[in-house]
């Protein structure tokens, strides 16, 4: 019954190294990255509370530059967290790809933001999952997986 509750044995999933074939890599990477672009998408058409209060729905103008872009930007993002999820273990690498691409696809829709800002919003994205993966990695080199010392094996 305590193995239901302590979730920090060695089968906890959530830390894993993941090893596997390049093919799914590749459809995790794109799985996560629709579902980020697409809960931004969907969170940005419709508006809960006043509108001077929440954030506006979505701008009127084209909508495909700034999907392709947040498409662009979470591929990248989450190719990166499941590079490192590949060698080392890595926290949430999934949650983080895509609530960091789901972020970033509504406050563009509901803004429209210009190059500049779109540009630096990418790019708080991308140093954000960088830096992500520094960590695991980082910590992953010195045999200390999620606060657990473990032998070389």
């Amino acid at each position: 019954m305590t193995e239901l509750i302590d979730s920090s044995g060695p089968d906890d999933r959530e830390e894993n190294v993941r090893p596997g074939p390049l093919w799914r890599h590749a459809l995790w990477v794109v799985g996560i990255t629709v579902l980020g672009v697409g809960l931004g998408w969907a969170s940005a058409l419709f508006r809960i509370g006043p509108e001077e209060y929440g954030l506006p729905s979505v701008a009127p103008g084209a909508v495909w530059p700034y999907l392709v872009a947040w498409t662009a930007t979470g591929l990248a993002a989450a190719a990166a967290l499941r590079a490192a999820a590949a060698r080392a273990p890595v926290y949430a690498a999934g949650r983080i790809a895509a609530v960091l691409t789901a972020l970033g696809t509504r406050l563009s829709l509901g803004w429209r933001p210009e190059a500049l800002a779109l540009g630096a919003m990418v790019a708080a994205v991308l140093t954000t999952a960088i830096l992500w993966c520094v960590l695991a990695l980082r910590s992953g080199s010195r045999g200390n997986h999620g606060g657990r010392l473990t032998s070389g094996r």
